[in-house]
Formats: structure tokens, C-alpha cells, sequence
């Protein structure tokens, strides 16, 4: 039994853990040291926490073309649309 990720809520899920796992990933390579609230508190008060969520997102563009290529345009669409959910939320700590 195969089964296809082509719902447009897969999309939404994997582009939403994607960059979660990705800032995880980012964690383990910079501050592995610290705890990972701490890494998260050391970006925000030095003002790059907005900077490390914009790195964390561009996985996502990946993922996007590879549900294209492979013909499964509802999960393309839920990745696009969780990613433009995480640029809103993104901008917003931006100018905050």
C-alpha cells in the first residue's frame, strides 16, 4: 500500500515542521552548548531571531518543488501557504 502526500493539509503540516526542524538543526550547529530556550532568547535580544526564522523557511522552497515536480499540487499548495503564513508572522516580528 503506497501512499500519496497530495492534500493540501500534508502541505500545510510538512511546511510548518520543516522550518521548525530546520531552526532545530540551526540549534545543534551554533549553540548546542545552551539550552534551546536560551539560543532562542540569545537571537531575540540581539534581534536576530526574525533573521534565523527567514534562514528556517527557505527549506520550504524545496519542498515546494519537489510536490510540483512530482505532481502533487495540493501539498505544493499547503507548503505555499504555510510559508506565507511564517513571512507574515516573520514581518511582523520584523518591525515589532
Amino acid at each position: 500500500m503506497q501512499i500519496k502526500i497530495n492534500k493540501q493539509w500534508h502541505g500545510y503540516l510538512l511546511g510548518g515542521l520543516l522550518p521548525a526542524i530546520t531552526l532545530v538543526l540551526m540549534y545543534f550547529a551554533l549553540a548546542a552548548d545552551f539550552r534551546f530556550v536560551d539560543f532562542v532568547r540569545y537571537l531575540n535580544v540581539r534581534g536576530e531571531l526574525s533573521r534565523a526564522l527567514s534562514l528556517s523557511v527557505l527549506p520550504n522552497l524545496g519542498l515546494f518543488f519537489v510536490f510540483i515536480w512530482t505532481d502533487r499540487l495540493k501539498a505544493a499548495q499547503g507548503v505555499l501557504g504555510s510559508t506565507i503564513i511564517l513571512a507574515l508572522i516573520i514581518i511582523f516580528m520584523r518591525f515589532m
